[in-house]
């Protein structure tokens, strides 16, 4: 049995390996997340080639492609015959978008394993970027095995072919290719960027027209043919073909900037003006339907691949970025969204992306003031006022949240959109939260007037009302018709159980916030209202275990001293109901959700 030195990488990787189901991930399987710490030479130097091993193996697991590759190649480099080390080691490579590294290590696997279909695929990739392009056709005809990878080898071997001045047979192999229904929207765009790319204009547009025909919808067609009528007959024909488009998906960055261009009556270059960058165009746009479908995989391979081709491809670093999110790897997107060239349409979206996913890594300073810098640049952006907004709410910031809230509404379109209703409820939230009930409350209403039966308004006006002792009948309906439209969401659940509670019925209080506690086990308010509710009806040792639980929970930092109190002494008082104390509250109590989904 190899000896493993335990340090600080192997101690976890060890026990990342006692647990169930790790024995399955591997790179690409689960994608690349850098948040973890990236192992130094002196980490790497100081594993044996087990230790680098199991390192990798929980890099994997982490979706940390880079530490993986880096302890694999470490662990290679040890024992420099072991084939399972080197496959991984090049997957892993691949997966962290080091393709230069990728391609040596695909040559040592080619030369073990000839029929390796990934491999054949990345040494294709870089042919066509060194524009060796017979070499390209080789290897990539020899990475096929599927529908997908039927498609994209099909597209790449086409785009070698045209690199090397045949568009002919590039067009004719694209078009002896038989697949899923899918596939004539890919075949006519590539065939047509072919075509443009060789001169061949009328025939390019009979293409782009086919594929537009196919699918209206699609965001590149659209493009593609827009640039293509731009030219070969109108700007008017282009504005229609994006306003078109507009009317589907509203204010998309690259058609709004396309419409800008083409009613100033400018011709539109093709979208592709090379081999390589209609290979990556290939590799983008089949990576980027996969990552939507849930195809993350093999996605990321085809992204990281089409961003070795074109390191700037905006669409294919939005995409990438976003598999990132889809997999819960904030930091890594961050990483991808900074790479996103500030001369892009598309880099306003990736600030908005890249300052929410800041904020979840608790970065939020560099969040709010990317922010406030695209805002600058367009106070009635709503998209990012939304965002500054939730994040400074998300923080506590509410009087900030209150008047970025404000600049939203203040940008509003002069109508009764209920999507309105979300900006009024989020100011009331901090206008409460700030201590300015009146106006908060005129928001809630507001809000109800946009949008009746809003669930989350309806449980967060009707609790409010309880809480102060106002309106008691009407909120208690609020709270009521808010848990039938969301009768498992535990924290509308457990706004019914501590309205209860305020106005002394503690047995209803129980009964809904045990419901409440099955739905948000872990909520600690939740447990800490379920305890004061027991202890209400005389189960005095079950409310200090609900309390303790609330308490190990990790709760809010000024809601702990008071629950260790009760622990130690019990609700030493007997609250008098909510309608008596009305007169005494003029907001309502710190215990509700900062979000207002519950009591």
């Amino acid at each position: 049995m190899l000896s493993i030195r335990c340090n600080r990488w192997t101690a976890v990787a060890v026990a990342a390996l006692l647990l169930p189901g790790t024995v399955l991930a591997q790179t690409p399987d689960h994608p690349a997340d850098n948040s973890a710490k990236f192992p130094s030479s002196v980490d790497l130097k100081s594993l044996t080639t087990s230790g680098s091993y199991l390192a990798a193996r929980h890099a994997s697991v982490e979706r940390d492609a880079a530490s993986a590759a880096a302890f694999y190649r470490s662990a290679l480099r040890s024992d420099p015959k072991n084939n399972e080390l080197l496959d991984r080691a090049f997957i892993s490579s691949v997966a962290d978008g080091d393709i230069d590294e990728a391609v040596k290590l695909a040559e040592r696997v080619l030369a073990v394993d000839k029929a390796n279909r990934i491999a054949r695929l990345v040494v294709g990739v870089q042919d066509i970027k060194q524009k060796k392009y017979a070499a390209a056709q080789t290897n990539i005809n020899q990475s096929v095995r599927g529908p997908i990878t039927d498609l994209v080898a099909t597209l790449l071997s086409a785009w070698a072919a045209a690199g090397a001045g045949d568009a002919k047979t590039a067009v004719a192999n694209i078009d002896k290719l038989t697949g899923p229904e899918w596939y004539p929207l890919f075949k006519d765009l590539h065939a047509g960027m072919i075509l443009e790319l060789a001169g061949k204009e009328k025939d390019a547009g009979t293409r782009f027209e086919r594929a537009y025909k196919l699918d209206d919808s699609m965001l590149r067609i659209t493009e593609a043919y827009a640039h293509w009528l731009s030219r070969n007959k109108d700007a008017a024909a282009a504005t229609a073909i994006y306003e078109a488009f507009d009317k589907k998906l509203a204010r998309h960055p690259l058609v709004q900037e396309g419409l800008r261009e083409t009613k100033a009556g400018k011709k539109l270059p093709s979208l592709v003006d090379s081999a390589q960058a209609g290979a990556a165009e290939a590799l983008y746009g089949i990576g980027a339907t996969l990552s939507r479908r849930g195809g993350e995989d093999l996605a990321l391979v085809y992204l990281q691949l089409a961003l070795h081709l074109q390191p700037n491809h905006p669409l294919a670093l939005l995409s990438l970025a976003d598999l990132y999110e889809t997999v819960k790897k904030p930091q890594m997107a961050i990483k991808v969204y900074e790479r996103v060239p500030a001369s892009s349409p598309l880099k306003r979206n990736a600030q908005i992306q890249l300052a929410t996913d800041l904020d979840s890594a608790d970065r939020s300073d560099e969040a709010i003031k990317i922010l406030k810098d695209v805002i600058s640049q367009d106070p009635k952006d709503l998209e990012a006022i939304m965002a500054l907004g939730n994040i400074e709410r998300g923080r506590k910031k509410f009087a900030d949240c209150g008047k970025t809230y404000s600049l939203g509404i203040d940008a509003l379109p002069a109508n009764n959109d209920k999507a309105n209703s979300v900006y009024y409820y989020y100011r009331g939230i901090c206008l409460e939260r700030s201590k300015q009930w009146p106006k908060a409350e005129a928001d809630m209403r507001k809000a109800l007037e946009l949008q009746a039966d809003q669930p989350h308004v309806l449980n967060y006006l009707g609790y409010s009302w309880i809480d102060q002792g106002v309106n008691l009948d009407e909120g208690m309906k609020m709270i009521k018709r808010a848990v039938e439209q969301r009768p498992d969401d535990g924290y509308i659940v457990d706004s019914l159980g501590w309205a209860y509670y305020r106005i002394g019925n503690y047995e209803e209080a129980v009964k809904n916030l045990e419901r409440a506690i099955d739905l948000k086990p872990e909520d600690p308010t939740i447990n800490d209202h379920l305890g004061d509710a027991y202890w209400r009806i005389g189960r005095k040792l079950e409310a200090k275990f609900q309390w303790a639980h609330a308490r190990d929970l990790k709760p809010e930092a000024e809601e702990l001293p008071k629950i260790e109190a009760k622990i130690q002494n019990g609700l030493t008082d007997e609250p008098a109901p909510a309608a008596a104390s009305a007169d005494t509250k003029d907001t309502p109590s710190d215990a509700k959700k900062d979000d207002g989904k519950g009591g």
